[in-house]
């Protein structure tokens, strides 16, 4: 994953030229995501696909970024369903996700979504008598909620234990003796999605694994024929050690072992990917306010939050972050600043809580400076909560992805 810092960096210097107010701001670098996400569907082995999950972010830019590159789209709503379509009107799609409402599962039939995952017994019987009153058939994903010893513990587990996502593996002969008798809903093959957060390459590939030796098994033993696994995203980002990241090469090369080995040919493992796409490619920038020592501690203030940024209080970590200074100062007393030591860095939130990084050493950080967090491309903005204190947004803008698309791809 590419960080293009001197761009960014210029970026934020021109719009602090005609800044009147300390800086608060996202910014995207399309041509980052651009690579990255070539260079990844480079290295996917043959009968693999990669959608991009679109819950990680959603704008508009980094969408159409996306769009050219990468097999189909992930949705998990309504909402989302809506803005895709919007904009791209023939792109594959695949509806996951617990608790669909009956008009969302309409609405994905009407507008030709590929395949929905099914969570439930309920859900498949909802969605038939849906199908039914459209006059519509679908291809559906069984999402799986399985037990698996090879399953390693991540910081975020949504299958393996019990939890409200997928069918637990003694519910799934029910669910396919319901299928056999409504053949409205034609069944693809399955979904899991056990975990999110895994940094180790190998410890990934175990679970597939397992995974694909299951569905074998089921496959043998329903009479079941399969063409598609899906088997979630789940790949993290690193941000304790940014320099410590997935191995994406060793693993798409034990990836496509595993696929050549696992004795289901000619079926497709899909991958949905989001953090891991677009998290590099974003960039959370703030602007210091006022530096204030408390007991023994220095506390950095800066414009804007985790009402921005709520990765690092969703993810329980110290985000990292470095300085880029500004020479500019309006005021004619001393510059406050700190030299060589931690710092804790907050925003203008009333809490306690809003707290972005903690004791993280820094050579100097000056009043006027900026601070800028990257690896904020994803699950940052789309999961804060935008209007406490009803603070503005912090702007946006993006890099642009260069025009030309065969450019030399370099190794992931």
């Amino acid at each position: 994953m590419e960080l293009r810092l001197n761009e960014v960096h210029a970026s934020i210097r021109a719009q602090l030229a005609d800044a009147e107010q300390p800086l608060c701001a996202y910014i995207y670098d399309l041509e980052a995501l651009r690579r990255h996400a070539t260079r990844l569907m480079a290295t996917l082995p043959p009968e693999c696909e990669l959608f991009y999950a679109i819950k990680a972010n959603s704008e508009l830019p980094v969408l159409q970024t996306l769009a050219p590159l990468v097999d189909g789209f992930e949705i998990s709503s309504g909402g989302e369903l809506a803005w895709v379509r919007d904009h791209f009107s023939a792109m594959p799609l695949a509806f996951s996700g617990p608790g669909k409402l009956d008009a969302e599962l309409a609405e994905a039939l009407v507008q030709n979504v590929e395949v929905l995952h099914v969570e439930s017994l309920h859900e498949l019987q909802r969605l038939d008598k849906i199908a039914d009153t459209l006059g519509k058939t679908t291809d559906i994903l069984l999402r799986i909620n399985l037990p698996l010893e090879e399953l390693a513990e991540t910081t975020l587990m949504m299958g393996g234990k019990p939890t409200p996502f997928g069918i637990a593996v003694d519910q799934l002969p029910a669910c396919l003796a319901w299928l056999r008798l409504h053949p409205r809903l034609r069944l693809r093959g399955f979904h899991f999605h056990l975990m999110s957060h895994q940094l180790d390459a190998a410890a990934h590939l175990g679970m597939l694994k397992a995974i694909l030796a299951q569905v074998k098994t089921w496959r043998e033993e329903y009479g079941l024929a399969i063409a598609q696994v899906n088997v979630g995203g789940g790949i993290g980002i690193h941000y304790r050690a940014p320099e410590r990241q997935f191995d994406w090469a060793s693993f798409s090369d034990g990836l496509a072992a595993l696929k050549r080995d696992c004795g289901l040919p000619g079926v497709v493992v899909r991958f949905e990917l989001g953090r891991y796409l677009t998290a590099a490619c974003g960039y959370y920038a703030m602007q210091v306010i006022d530096i204030k020592p408390s007991y023994g501690k220095t506390f950095i203030i800066a414009r804007g939050g985790t009402h921005h940024f709520r990765t690092p209080y969703a993810q329980g970590h110290s985000h990292p972050f470095h300085v880029l200074p500004v020479e500019h100062w309006p005021y004619d007393w001393p510059r406050p600043e700190v030299l060589q030591q931690p710092v804790s860095v907050v925003g203008q939130l009333c809490t306690p809580k809003d707290v972005l990084a903690f004791e993280a050493p820094v050579e100097r950080v000056r009043c006027g400076d900026v601070l800028v967090f990257p690896y904020a491309g994803a699950y940052a903005w789309h999961i804060s909560h935008h209007d406490f204190l009803r603070h503005p947004h912090p702007a946006q803008w993006y890099l642009p992805a260069e025009a030309h698309a065969h450019a030399e791809i370099e190794p992931a």
